[in-house]
């Protein structure tokens, strides 16, 4: 899976945990959103989180 291109966040491993304590590997896969970001360089598709989309730490390209 893809990373954020701004903070970095990606999937991290835990466990589902039952009522009878059973533990089973799960993944929390971040919210990634593939779009279109102003760099210095152009306009550029990127992964980006939706934290970093709502707090405004990029650009939105045209």
């Amino acid at each position: 899976m893809a990373v954020c291109k701004i903070c970095g966040k990606k999937k991290v491993v835990g466990n589902n945990v039952s009522h009878a304590n059973n533990k089973t590997k799960r993944v929390f896969n971040p919210n990634l959103q593939r779009i279109r970001i102003q760099t210095e360089r152009g306009a550029k598709r990127a992964y980006v989180c939706s934290r970093c989309l709502r707090s405004g730490k990029i650009k939105k390209a045209v």
